[in-house]
């Protein structure tokens, strides 16, 4: 095996047999699309919206490419360039051995731009690929729906699973071959794979959040609030916007990052893996990581099969115990698995007991986000209880609920890094980051169920609109209302896994960054007693200390900034919705609005928040590296980890929790559907959107690009001084690009051309 030194026979057939479950996992996601293709699209009616709704969202993801493109091929001269600054690694030397120091640095600068390019086509093929096939399925489940739930309900699930599919093939394949090339030199390359991904994610995430709740806040407040009329009813110029927003920013955006939290945890865990090998010389610790997310595809395949109704259910069913058995099948498979492979190969029970963990995180955080956000639970029912009072006291309800639910996640995190910490008790630090990396990666191992439950939240809710506008039977409208419930709260359930991955993501991340730092520090000859392994980030230093408040505030000013966005948008989107209403004949239903011009809003505004939030992320941790050197920096991650998961749980839970309380009232309590509670359940759902689908997921992948930035400038920052004229320069650079990004982003004006610019 190319690069692979010292490998057992069963670590080369292993690591080969690992690529062909990449391929297995691919191939699995294209049998599962030509089963959902082969599914009837309903009436022409039905056609009809969903058309509307395919054009919107192809012009939203072309647009979205365009804006990207020339941030992306800056970015990969950097990072090819990146390693012309620091000698090559000791391992990236031994692997390329025949080679000059000088061609040993070009090999490894191409690779690692390469990667970037790779992780960021991944990362855009599973967002764009899974949203597509996400509105060619939205139509099928609607028209299964006149059928039978278990058939609307099976096409739904693996609809999504497609999605899934994608992000463990996809992740796999790129971290194997990128493994099998430059072997014990691959975590110099994989920096740049992981980054691709995180940014990429970063792109969709923060697009498609502001698209979806632009559209999403401006329909429901001019449509419920001020007319009274259905969410989803045809007479609304904003209701196709929404939508498509369904698409762009649940599947497109979800889709993306959990795919990065996928490459995240893997590039960590072999950058740990390969320090623990320089210290046991066993290889075991850098091909263990591949075997576990090779099992985690197998056991994903197996388990989202599993889903599926039952034929008794023909006018209904229990969709979400079907989906945990899936979901609970492929845990039981991977836990035996892990344990075999732990005492065959491993000949040791911590590795087993790392990942196992990870796996148990999962499965605790789906409940507890399910207990805050599930109607059957007691969270959901106070909320719409605090409705007969006001939507002032349903927000404050609901904001209570949500700080709740994000303390108990933190303690849940806080607890499952100390158990890491117990299983690698009385080993070197490294260990205990390994065992860190090891959870992660274990709470990812189900990956393919956590996009397939992802996506069919937006797939059934499309499936719902698409029922109302088509005016389908009531009992078709009656299945799809169900499915459209259960997806809504495995929405808010993938949301917090993905939050708790990207903190532990982040953490193993860390560990990362300590040992790469520490391998540029041996490298420039100083004394290990003054490395950062040895040190530690020490809190007590004031600088350090001034990281950590820098790093804390970032995701607060992250935060507003997107919710901000989506105010402005959601605006513009109420001012021409209110127009549209005042055309003659459309609230008879003689006249259709223009639902280009609102799509047309939805899609421009969005592209012209996403550079300049996503300059924000890169450049911060870059200044703060530059001004208040690595220890700071470290101090910096550590108070953008914490701030962003306590701040994204908060705002996903209650997000969800809001819009399920409003689902409770809409079923007919407290007088239903246009009754005052059901209008303090708009008001809080409205209130809650942007957190729970745009500020509060787009913390995840800009905790990890902030902390991929970090472990790859920190080697280079340090061989550098502040008072040098490049550095000034380049501080100077930062200071301005982010200033200007806040500015703009708080201000900026949306100017929109007459001609629509949506494509259809």
């Amino acid at each position: 095996m190319l690069g692979l030194m010292n490998a057992s026979v069963f670590e080369m057939v292993a690591i080969w047999g690992v690529l062909l479950i990449a391929f297995l996992g691919l191939a699995y996601a294209l049998l599962l699309r030509k089963q959902v293709l082969a599914h009837d699209k309903g009436t022409q009616g039905m056609q009809d919206v969903w058309n509307a709704i395919r054009l919107g969202a192809d012009a939203y993801l072309s647009r979205q490419l365009k804006s990207i493109l020339p941030l992306i091929l800056v970015l990969t001269a950097v990072l090819f360039f990146s390693v012309y600054i620091i000698p090559p690694s000791e391992e990236a030397l031994k692997r390329f051995s025949n080679f000059t120091p000088d061609v040993v640095r070009l090999i490894v600068g191409l690779g690692r731009a390469v990667a970037f390019v790779m992780g960021a086509f991944f990362s855009l093929s599973v967002g764009q690929f899974g949203m597509r096939m996400a509105v060619e399925g939205n139509v099928r489940v609607a028209s299964a729906s006149r059928r039978s739930f278990g058939e609307a309900l099976k096409i739904a699930y693996r609809t999504g699973t497609i999605t899934g599919m994608l992000t463990d093939g996809l992740g796999l394949l790129g971290g194997t071959v990128i493994f099998i090339i430059f072997g014990i030199a691959s975590p110099d390359v994989l920096l740049g794979f992981g980054f691709g991904g995180t940014l990429l994610a970063l792109f969709m995430r923060v697009g498609g959040g502001i698209y979806t709740k632009a559209a999403d806040v401006g329909a429901d407040l001019v449509g419920k609030v001020e007319k009274n009329i259905p969410e989803d009813d045809p007479r609304n110029a904003a209701v196709i916007a929404d939508l498509v927003g369904d698409n762009v920013g649940d599947c497109a955006g979800m889709a993306a990052d959990i795919f990065e939290s996928y490459e995240v945890t893997i590039v960590s865990g072999l950058i740990l893996g390969l320090a623990l090998v320089g210290i046991t010389g066993e290889l075991k610790w850098i091909v263990f990581p591949l075997l576990v997310r090779g099992i985690g595809v197998l056991s994903s395949i197996i388990g989202t099969y599993l889903v599926k109704g039952s034929k008794k259910d023909a006018k209904g069913g229990d969709a979400f115990k079907s989906i945990n058995r899936g979901f609970y099948s492929s845990a039981a498979i991977s836990v035996g698995a892990f344990l075999f492979l732990a005492h065959y190969y491993m000949h040791e029970w911590r590795a087993f007991f790392s990942v196992a963990i990870g796996i148990v995180l999962a499965i605790v955080i789906d409940e507890i986000t399910k207990y805050f956000t599930h109607t059957h639970h007691a969270p959901v029912k106070e909320i719409a209880g605090s409705s007969r009072t006001g939507a002032a006291t349903l927000i404050l309800r609901g904001i209570s609920i949500g700080l709740e639910s994000s303390a108990w996640q933190l303690v849940v995190i806080a607890l499952t890094i100390m158990a890491a910490i117990v299983i690698y008790w009385g080993q070197p630090v490294v260990f205990v980051l390994y065992g860190v990396a090891m959870t992660g990666i274990g709470m990812l191992t189900l990956t393919g169920n956590n996009v397939a439950m992802d996506s069919f939240g937006p797939i059934v809710d499309n499936a719902n609109g698409i029922g109302e506008m088509a005016h389908l039977e009531p009992q078709a409208r009656k299945i799809m209302a169900d499915l459209d419930a259960v997806g809504n709260t495995t929405k808010a359930i993938t949301k917090g896994v993905a939050i708790g991955s990207a903190v532990i993501a982040a953490v193993s991340l860390f560990g990362a960054f300590l040992t790469d730092v520490t391998k540029v520090q041996a490298q420039m000859g100083i004394a290990e007693s003054l490395r950062l392994l040895t040190t530690g980030i020490r809190v007590s230093e004031p600088i350090v200390f001034v990281g950590v408040l820098i790093g804390a505030a970032i995701p607060c000013l992250f935060s507003s900034l997107m919710i901000n966005s989506v105010a402005r948008a959601a605006a513009l989107i109420v001012e021409e919705v209110r127009k549209q209403f005042h055309t003659p004949g459309l609230m008879e239903g003689k006249v259709k609005p223009d639902y280009k011009k609102a799509v047309d809003i939805c899609t421009i505004s969005a592209q012209k928040e996403l550079v300049g939030l996503a300059l924000i992320a890169v450049l911060s941790p870059l200044l703060i590296g530059m001004v208040l050197r690595v220890e700071a920096l470290g101090g910096f991650l550590a108070g953008v980890i914490v701030s962003g998961q306590l701040l994204a749980v908060f705002m996903a839970t209650a997000g969800g929790a809001w819009d399920n309380a409003k689902k409770t009232i809409e079923d007919g309590l407290y007088g239903g559907k246009g009754s005052e509670c059901h209008k303090a359940c708009v008001v809080g759902d409205t209130v809650g959107d942007p957190l729970k689908d745009t500020s509060g997921p787009a913390l995840n992948p800009m905790i990890k690009v902030i902390n991929m930035v970090s472990l790859l400038a920190a080697p280079i920052i340090i061989h550098y001084r502040i008072t040098s004229p490049g550095v000034i320069i380049s501080i100077t650079l930062c200071v301005v690009v982010i200033f200007g990004a806040i500015v703009y982003s708080k201000h900026g004006v949306l100017s929109f051309k007459k001609k629509s610019e949506a494509g259809f």
